[in-house]
């Protein structure tokens, strides 16, 4: 009896202790932890105007400017540092590149079902899935690329790569 008394609180002090763990990657977790994202705080926003008339305002348009914010992806390229000259400049010539082999218009929803086929086929063990414990790196780990043997396998492919940090310094 005192055999099993030691095992069981032994076992109550591992899973507490496991479960004060913060190694898991914040941004893996979706659930919103802070009041708002920083980015917000760098954008210049205009005060709201309201007309005497409110009959004189135009239609709304979905994605059009607007009396406020005529332009606000220029704005916003302008705060960030950007020369709106150069931003949208090669815009359509990405596309067009990126599309060379096709577009499948749905590869979104393609995409959200086979990962939720996979990871319902990979959902963890049982104590993982009591404790809702992050299994998103480990589901994927097999479909992991390892970026230095990928780098050597480029270079001695004649490939010119940019340099990286040694393996096994982590950046900050």
């Amino acid at each position: 009896m005192p055999r099993l008394m030691t095992t069981l609180t032994l076992g109550a002090a591992l899973v507490a202790l496991a479960a004060c763990g913060r190694g898991d990657p914040q941004l893996m977790n979706l659930r919103n932890t802070e009041s708002g994202p920083d980015e917000f705080a760098i954008l210049p926003t205009n005060p709201i105007e309201i007309p005497t008339d409110l009959a004189s305002l135009p239609q709304p348009t979905p994605g059009g400017a607007n009396r406020v914010d005529p332009d606000p992806e220029a704005d916003a390229i302008r705060a960030l540092g950007g020369d709106v000259a150069r931003a949208n400049r090669a815009a359509g010539d990405i596309v067009t590149y990126s599309a060379r082999f096709g577009v499948t218009p749905d590869i979104r929803g393609t995409l959200a079902a086979e990962d939720l086929a996979y990871r319902s086929d990979n959902r963890g063990r049982p104590l993982e899935r009591l404790f809702n414990l992050n299994v998103y790196f480990d589901a994927y780990r097999p479909m992991a690329l390892d970026r230095y043997a990928e780098l050597e396998r480029l270079r001695r492919a004649g490939v010119r790569t940019p340099a990286a940090p040694p393996e096994g310094i982590e950046l900050e």
